[in-house]
């Protein structure tokens, strides 16, 4: 089964609106004020007087949090990159369900095709060695 007009207009959409997000960046950003390690500094005070606020980059590398502090130039520069990325998640989540939707209109999806087994197939016992 083809597409409906209405489905390729939303994939005319998204993949129009995906090429104008350009270079991305993963992860989440995040302005967090932080106490230090030094027992007297202001930030232990009562009441306390934080440090920053900073903005922190959190993203995941080979299955590991990774976090790391971004100056106010930094993130200033590169902020779009943040809002591009999580754009085109949404996109890509759109994507997914259109085709999940094309998927499940064309006729033959859900028919089993064949008679395969109905249950899953039990273990085969092994085979005996050969006595001499």
């Amino acid at each position: 089964m083809a597409m409906t007009p209405q489905q390729r207009s939303a994939l005319r959409r998204i993949t129009a609106e995906l090429a104008t997000l350009g270079t991305t960046l993963p992860g989440t950003v995040a302005r967090r004020s932080t106490r230090c390690g030094r027992p007297n500094c202001r930030c232990h005070a009562d009441p306390p007087q934080l440090h920053g606020p900073y903005w922190w980059w959190t993203r995941s590398v080979n299955g590991k949090t990774v976090t790391r502090m971004l100056s106010d130039e930094l993130y200033e520069t590169h902020h779009t990159m943040f809002d591009s990325h999580s754009r085109a998640r949404e996109l890509l989540a759109q994507l997914d369900e259109l085709g999940l939707a094309v998927l499940e209109a064309d006729a033959r999806y859900g028919q089993r095709r064949g008679r395969g087994p109905t249950k899953p197939p039990q273990p085969v016992d092994k085979p005996r060695s050969k006595r001499r």
